[in-house]
């Protein structure tokens, strides 16, 4: 009896190992058809783009990717509210690829900081603190915290975030956009001559680091030194006129914390 359960057992798993196989090929083939050499050769916020995609979630709406891409278009015209339930829906059928991707829209684009925060202790619980669009899931909370006026608790984030980084990588791999935050993190406590460290620090890596001569500027005047404050303005005014600005991909669509419209 136990030999036939086994088998029974082993011959379940085979077809059931098979079956999952046929069905992420059949899966393959859709994402190709109606994505690859549908929604993509058109305009990323035409109707085609959408057609195309229903089109393949008509045939298998358990297919992450093809919510995902559904959602994407309508965040980058900030119509959030039709594209989160399609990313909620990206969410329940791959969590582990989408609820990071979720917490930053909700941090960057939709603005929802409890909610990206409560997104992004869940990735960490499940999958550590892992990287999302180039930061780590504690950078997110961070800035999460800095427009919710928790500075401190953003303050010991970034800090942890940056020693783990130059412990792991060295001091040349922290992102200069890390360091502004944490100099933000100091500035917005009145730290000013510790901010001041921090964003020299940021502006040796990115000398022409608009956002960051502008915060700069703000605490040398707190400290009365009105002369440089006064020429480092002038000098972020043209950096950030020749494009010299928070350099994350998606800044051409959402402005991000603390960044200057000069």
């Amino acid at each position: 009896m136990k030999v036939a359960f086994f088998f029974s057992l082993l011959v379940f798993s085979l077809f059931s190992s098979q079956e999952k196989d046929a069905r992420k090929n059949l899966q393959q083939e859709i994402i190709k058809e109606h994505l690859e050499n549908g929604a993509w050769n058109h305009m990323l916020f035409s109707k085609e783009w959408q057609d195309n995609i229903d089109i393949g979630l008509k045939k298998d709406s358990t297919i992450a990717y093809l919510w995902q891409q559904k959602a994407m278009p309508l965040f980058k015209q900030r119509k959030y509210e039709l594209g989160i339930p399609f990313i909620d829906k990206a969410v329940y059928y791959d969590e582990q690829t989408y609820l990071p991707y979720r917490a930053f829209i909700m941090c960057i684009f939709v603005k929802n900081y409890s909610k990206a925060i409560d997104d992004f202790k869940e990735c960490i619980k499940k999958y550590g603190n892992q990287y999302e669009m180039d930061h780590t899931y504690n950078f997110y909370i961070a800035l999460c915290y800095l427009q919710l006026n928790q500075f401190n608790k953003a303050e010991e984030l970034l800090f942890d975030d940056i020693k783990a980084t130059i412990s792991k990588n060295g001091e040349e791999w922290v992102n200069p956009v890390t360091l502004f935050y944490y100099g933000i993190a100091k500035y917005e406590q009145q730290k000013w001559k510790e901010a001041i460290v921090e964003f020299d620090k940021a502006l040796k890596l990115y000398p022409r680091f608009s956002d960051t001569k502008f915060y700069k500027a703000i605490c040398l005047k707190h400290l009365n030194d009105n002369i440089k404050a006064n020429l480092l303005l002038a000098e972020g005014k043209k950096d950030a006129e020749e494009g010299y600005t928070i350099g994350e991909s998606n800044a051409i669509y959402e402005k991000y914390p603390y960044q200057i419209i000069w």
